[in-house]
């Protein structure tokens, strides 16, 4: 089933308003959702909806939050989102990160107490656009098994990092600390389609290929994504005061409650450093370099970070996003939810 992009955040703000977010809100999400489906992480996009009705139906997210943004230093703050929807509190604590960059050079944003924000290549692009360098963390429940461990302690614990380049064009990033996101094996299962068997393990430890026996994630590069993920969980947990470790709230075990997840935002403002033009002249010839890279066999180009999910945006601009015909129906559909979610493991089908 192919959507126009307009459409899809019609059907997904329509579903959160009627769950109880305000219109506002509901857009605000569905802008997030509808950027992630149409750069192809559909992980990230509509797949999470009900997920996001049921939890916002039950009272786990705050329907109408009281944000409040407080400046601690000349380049530091923290925004408390009141466990209001994750997408929305990241998005104004990036606004106002940008803000403080433009007049100081640099910022560091803590956001704390938020429900799940999706995809944060969202937030660092906001910087990009705004020609500054933007780098975004969050921590997650735990679902990963650390490195020679056997049960796990710490979540995915993705990192982001977009700089702008030349005509529009950005270098972003945006990955898990594990070999592979939690939404990536969701949408596998929604498929039905197998995974590989480097992305987690079974209830024995075991590699898996069977999305549905999946146990635990296992960290990027053994030790060093296990250290990435500890990074991520200090600078988005314990430095915000909010638990952290194997005490991070789960996704799924109370939709009543708020989750109080914490999120880092670092925005730096090249012109404090180099002139505006020559940095993004420089990263615009990194992206033709790599571009023009010998690639290696059975590879048909080297592309820079971020290029092909660009390329699948300006794709489904034209054709449609793609989306699993069931999730459709269910957005077309007068179901809020299913109860499908509340007090399962993370890991249930």
């Amino acid at each position: 089933m192919r959507v126009s992009k307009e459409k899809l955040k019609e059907l997904i703000t329509n579903k959160l308003n009627k769950a109880g977010l305000t219109e506002e809100h509901a857009a605000g999400v569905a802008d997030v959702l509808v950027h992630a489906d149409a750069r192809g992480v559909h992980s990230h996009g509509a797949m999470r909806v009900e997920y996001y009705a049921e939890r916002i139906a039950k009272g786990g997210i705050t329907h109408n939050p009281e944000f409040k943004f407080e400046k601690t230093g000349p380049c530091t703050a923290v925004f408390d989102g009141d466990n209001g929807v994750g997408h929305v509190a990241a998005k104004l604590a990036m606004d106002e990160a940008i803000k403080m960059a433009k007049e100081n050079g640099i910022a560091v944003v803590g956001v704390r107490r938020i429900g799940h924000s999706g995809a944060l290549s969202y937030f660092v692009q906001q910087a990009a656009e705004a020609d500054l360098i933007g780098i975004s963390l969050c921590q997650s429940d735990p679902m990963v098994v650390p490195f020679g461990g056997a049960e796990p302690y710490y979540g995915t614990n993705p990192i982001a990092f977009a700089a702008p380049g030349k005509d529009g064009k950005n270098i972003t990033f945006d990955m898990a600390t594990t070999v592979q996101a939690w939404g990536k094996i969701l949408h596998a299962r929604s498929k039905n389609e197998s995974i590989p068997d480097t992305w987690a393990v079974d209830s024995n430890g075991e590699p898996t290929t069977d999305p549905f026996k999946v146990n635990a994630l296992l960290p990027i590069s053994g030790p060093k994504g296990y250290g990435l993920m500890m990074m991520v969980d200090v600078l988005s947990g314990i430095l915000l005061g909010l638990p952290f470790g194997k005490n991070v709230s789960s996704m799924y075990h109370d939709l009543t409650a708020g989750r109080n997840l914490g999120q880092l935002h670092i925005v730096i403002n090249p012109e404090y450093f180099t002139n505006l033009n020559t940095f993004k002249e420089a990263i615009a010839q990194t992206m033709q370099d790599l571009n023009n890279i010998k690639p290696a066999p059975g590879y048909n180009q080297v592309y820079y970070p971020g290029q092909r999910s660009a390329e699948r945006e300006e794709a489904y601009e034209k054709d449609g996003i793609e989306i699993v015909d069931h999730i459709y129906d269910y957005l077309t559909s007068d179901v809020i939810h299913n109860n499908s979610y509340d007090h399962k493991s993370p890991f249930a089908k």
